[in-house]
């Protein structure tokens, strides 16, 4: 342990399964580490936290987590992001603060807050808590050099500067700015804080220590991010120390050849023309099929038996078995195929996830296809043309290459704990 005395951490988190597994990694290894830590987020994760070891806190019950998944704007290009600014973010400004306020002790405290989290800030201002923002994706860092890439705007890097520095201000003043709504602002001038605009420029990364959790190798840092940001790796926790692998999906698994893996994310509920593109990609291509959800509604009826349906699966487990992943592009399950060395057809539709493809296609490993086009003709076309190159096959083995023996979640305690429980923000 590199702390001189155990710590108290709080590490805060709002989303799915893709926004709360890093944590519950990162909680474990901190635990490990020999510090105390509870993870604050949504009651649907309660079990999944307790079975890891950990201190679980309610930010909102597990119903208020479906009724936001029951929403179909979430996944839309354009209005995802306010969706999830007045339904994530929000709401939970005051609540975040709030729980962190009520277990803060001086001196023992420590926050690791995620992206959305941002009643942590809050905190960090307010009370002195030494915080941490912890960003599992690459979109979060704003560049006028390498910009990444955003829905609705035109961020190539051969583009002025000032053009881009234009769409950002626009952006900002014109619909973020907006969106935090009057939760924020009130909550800012109930506790004596200054106004704050254009949060997701520069006040949405703790000054004293920012976390990207992912190499630098799969989004370069630029010499205009923030100067506290520090780079660690992708976290890759999936369960797999707490959940196993299903017994009929091991037998499946082992009747015959690897199977094409599809899911378009735990938190779709929307999903049925994804899996029924898969079922129709998987009969062109003469290929066995895993479809991954546990919203069984959106599953097609009578599954030829060379495709079938497994709820969930630790990838770790999971992918170095099959032939390819396809999935909707979020980082989590990006991550993991990396990891793998499997090839991924990517559906994205929103958020970060438009920038996560990008990137892979850099590296040769990935193929989009956009949901307009995602149907099962294309489908096909693309597992194909992945699973039949060589080049393909070498650069996943490259990647995973770069990630074998990864220490990303032992890093990022270790930034955690030279936090000084002492300072004040700014």
């Amino acid at each position: 342990m590199s702390a001189e005395r155990p710590l108290h951490f709080l590490l805060a988190t709002i989303g799915s399964a893709g926004d709360v597994h890093p944590f519950v990694g990162l909680g474990q290894t901190l635990r490990r580490r020999g510090h105390r830590v509870s993870i604050v987020t949504g009651g649907y994760f309660a079990p999944l936290i307790e079975r890891a070891g950990l201190e679980f806190i309610e930010l909102f019950p597990a119903e208020q987590y479906h009724e936001m998944l029951a929403n179909p704007d979430i996944w839309h290009p354009t209005r995802g992001p306010k969706t999830i600014f007045q339904l994530g973010i929000a709401p939970m400004v005051r609540k975040v603060y709030e729980l962190i306020a009520a277990h803060y002790v001086r001196g023992q405290t420590v926050v690791g807050a995620s992206s959305l989290a941002m009643g942590a800030l809050f905190a960090e201002e307010h009370l002195g808590v030494p915080t941490a923002s912890i960003h599992l994706q690459p979109v979060m860092m704003r560049s006028m050099i390498c910009p990444p890439k955003i829905s609705g705007m035109q961020t190539q890097t051969w583009l002025p500067r000032a053009l881009i520095r234009a769409q950002y201000w626009m952006a900002d003043r014109l619909f973020v700015d907006r969106w935090v709504g009057a939760d924020f602002h009130t909550l800012r001038s109930e506790l004596g804080l200054p106004p704050v605009k254009r949060i997701l420029d520069r006040w949405c990364h703790a000054p004293r220590l920012t976390i990207g959790m992912f190499p630098a190798w799969f989004a370069p840092p630029q010499p205009d991010w923030p100067p506290q940001v520090r780079l660690t790796g992708f976290p890759l926790y999936d369960e797999n120390d707490v959940t196993p692998l299903d017994e009929d999906l091991e037998q499946f698994l082992a009747a015959g050849t690897p199977p094409i893996a599809f899911t378009p994310g735990s938190a779709m509920t929307f999903g049925q023309q994804f899996f029924a593109a898969a079922v129709d990609a998987c009969r062109r291509l003469g290929r066995r099929g895993l479809l991954l959800t546990r919203h069984t509604e959106q599953i097609p009826a009578d599954l030829p038996p060379e495709v079938r349906h497994c709820p969930f699966a630790p990838f770790t487990k999971l992918l170095p078995r099959c032939a390819a992943l396809v999935n909707h592009g979020g980082i989590g399950t990006m991550s993991q195929a990396f990891a793998a060395g499997v090839p991924q057809v990517v559906m994205p539709m929103s958020h970060d996830q438009p920038d996560n493809i990008e990137r892979a296609e850099r590296l040769g490993v990935a193929a989009a296809l956009y949901p307009g086009r995602f149907r099962g003709d294309r489908l096909a076309a693309a597992l194909r043309s992945l699973l039949e190159s060589p080049d393909v096959a070498k650069a996943c083995r490259d990647v995973a290459a770069r990630i074998a023996g990864s220490t990303a979640l032992d890093d990022t305690a270790e930034l955690l704990e030279g936090l000084s429980p002492s300072e004040r923000r700014g």
